[in-house]
Order: C-alpha cells, then sequence, then structure tokens
C-alpha cells in the first residue's frame, strides 16, 4: 500500500472516530446530567413532608381568656394582617427552619405550669425567665419564626385536647403541603393528622377571631402539659 495513502486512511479514520466521539458525548453529558438533575429533584422531595390534606375549620369560636389577655398587653402579636400569604411554599430550607426552631426552643425553656409558674391556672406569655408551659413555648417559636421572615398569618396559635383529654396549644404551620404543629411534647414537625390530638379551634387568618376545627368544646385551662 502507497504509505501515503495509508497515512491518510488513518487520519480519516481517526477523523472519523473523532467525529462520532464529539457526536457521542454531547448526548452522553447529557443523559449524566439529567440523571443528577433527577437525582437531585428526588432527593429536594424526600427533603420534604408529604403533603396531607388542611385541617378546615367549621365555625366560630371563642378564644380562651388568657389569649384575650394576652392580646390586650401585645395587641400587635394578635393582629392578622391580611396582605401576608395566607400559606406558606414550603421549601426544603423553609422545612428546615421550621425543624431547627421546633427543637431549638423545646430544648431552650424547661416545662412549668401556670399555677407553678405564675399562681393562676393559665396564663399566655413568652417564656423569657426560661419557664413555661405549652403555649409560652408556642409563641416563642412564631416569634421566631417571623423574625426569620415567615408570615406570621401561617402561623397559627392552636388549642387541642391532647391523648389524655388534657388542654393543649400548638403552633399550626398552614402550608401549601397541609397543616403542621410545633409541639413542645415532640421535636419533630408532623402533619395534624398524624397526632391523636382532637383540635379545638385556632386563631383565624382572615382576622383576629378565632375559628373551631373538630370538636365544638372550649377547655378553660390549655396549659397542663
Amino acid at each position: 500500500m502507497d504509505k501515503a495513502l495509508g497515512w491518510r486512511a488513518v487520519s480519516s479514520a481517526n477523523l472519523f472516530s473523532r467525529s462520532r466521539l464529539g457526536a457521542i458525548l454531547p448526548a452522553a453529558l447529557l443523559t449524566l446530567l439529567a440523571f443528577f438533575t433527577t437525582a437531585a429533584q428526588a432527593e429536594t422531595l424526600a427533603s420534604l413532608p408529604a403533603r396531607s390534606k388542611p385541617l378546615a375549620a367549621q365555625g366560630p369560636a371563642e378564644p380562651t381568656a388568657a389569649w384575650v389577655e394576652f392580646c390586650i398587653g401585645m395587641p400587635l402579636e394578635c393582629a392578622v394582617d391580611v396582605s401576608e400569604k395566607a400559606t406558606i411554599a414550603l421549601t426544603p430550607d423553609v422545612w428546615a427552619t421550621i425543624n431547627r426552631v421546633n427543637r431549638e426552643v423545646n430544648h431552650e425553656i424547661k416545662p412549668l405550669t401556670d399555677r407553678e409558674h405564675w399562681g393562676v391556672v393559665d396564663r399566655w406569655d413568652f417564656a423569657e425567665d426560661g419557664y413555661g408551659d405549652c403555649e409560652d413555648y408556642q409563641l416563642v417559636k412564631r416569634r421566631r419564626l417571623v423574625e426569620l421572615g415567615l408570615p406570621r398569618r401561617a402561623l397559627r396559635m392552636t388549642v387541642v385536647l391532647d391523648e389524655e383529654d388534657a388542654g393543649h396549644a400548638v403552633l399550626m404551620v398552614r402550608t401549601n403541603r397541609g397543616d403542621f404543629l410545633l409541639d413542645n411534647k415532640r421535636d419533630a414537625v408532623v402533619a395534624w393528622a398524624e397526632t391523636s390530638y382532637t383540635f379545638v379551634k385556632r386563631e383565624g387568618h382572615d382576622s383576629a377571631a378565632w375559628v373551631s376545627l373538630e370538636w365544638e368544646a372550649s377547655p378553660v385551662e390549655t396549659a397542663k402539659q
């Protein structure tokens, strides 16, 4: 074979190989990119809670007397700004923040009933001295979440009956994935339906009026736990 012809044949083959490789590489890179994108999306979804049905309001309800007294002293804590979003768009970062605040406050405050703390049956206040009962924990959590940029309108104080049929207060976070609870009884934030609580009432999100939930009773003492 003529040497020049042989070199031309080899060069043509190499050029063809490089041409094929040039065509294959972008396709391979696109496939790899799609794989990692899908994996990242799956990881993001896995870091968020499953969607759940929100807890519907049933009608108007009377707030506890202790809440009314709290609002007289701190009206801004009870005001509803209808320009704020009524639900939070839940992202992995927001979800992580909600869980972190719930956990931190639960560990910072030491439990003490209102009767032991203040000598009264029920008092709603911030646990500024490091002691408090259920509603005091939740008020601190809400203040911190608001300071971190979450809308107060989507963070609703809620009264329930716990496993022992005792009055108990939790903080309901209303999101586009459902309603979730911050609770001093657990560090994990869970959907309302994942608890064994009977839901009594919560703050409304359209005005300062409260709304009833599943059960219409109105316990006087909300701070036994």
